[in-house]
């Protein structure tokens, strides 16, 4: 997925400031960025160049001046074009299972090790999850019932990933441990 969209999709909510994005994109667990904040001041720029967005100057008194960014109806359009299209296939990509392809390398006790400590990762983000569900920290525009409902099951598909993903694990160990 392309940047763009979720920093359209934060506007058609409210404006922001790039710095005010970039904060939502840290502390949300639907809409982890892994790249850096250079990519979304660049998509700003970009979103602004191609008229999806303006933006307005506001001065503030001793500080720098920020950049309130808005999403025009030209943007809002373009949103809407993208939402009605055919979503994508989620890419799953783990590299423990890269690792766990060529553990037939390692002794069963290494590999032992090796599934223990995935396991406590993902059972740390499962505890994460569940606990920023749990204080309500998602980020939710609750505009509607409807939208409420739909950010809290977007919130319960990682969970549900995380809790799949253990049972497959205590699968695996226990016919590991079998052969």
């Amino acid at each position: 997925m392309d940047i763009k969209y979720a920093i359209l999709g934060f506007l058609s909510w409210k404006s922001f400031t790039g710095y005010e994005l970039k904060k939502l994109f840290a502390n949300s667990m639907i809409f982890y960025w892994s790249g850096n904040n250079n990519q979304i001041y660049t998509t700003l720029i970009q979103l602004h160049k191609e008229g999806l967005v303006t933006n307005q100057v506001q001065h503030q008194e001793n500080l720098p001046s920020r950049k309130i960014y808005t999403l025009t109806e030209s943007g809002s359009e373009y949103l809407k074009q993208w939402l009605l299209s055919s979503p994508e296939i989620p890419q799953i990509r783990k590299s423990f299972l890269v690792q766990l392809a060529w553990s037939n390398l390692l002794s069963q006790s290494e590999i032992n090790t090796l599934i223990e400590k995935y396991e406590y990762e993902i059972k740390m983000q499962l505890l994460m999850h569940r606990e920023k569900k749990r204080r309500g920290d998602a980020v939710n525009p609750s505009r509607t019932s409807r939208e409420n409902y739909i950010w809290k099951m977007i919130s319960e598909n990682f969970i549900r990933s995380y809790e799949s993903e253990l049972a497959w694990l205590r699968e695996l160990r226990k016919n590991l441990d079998e052969l």
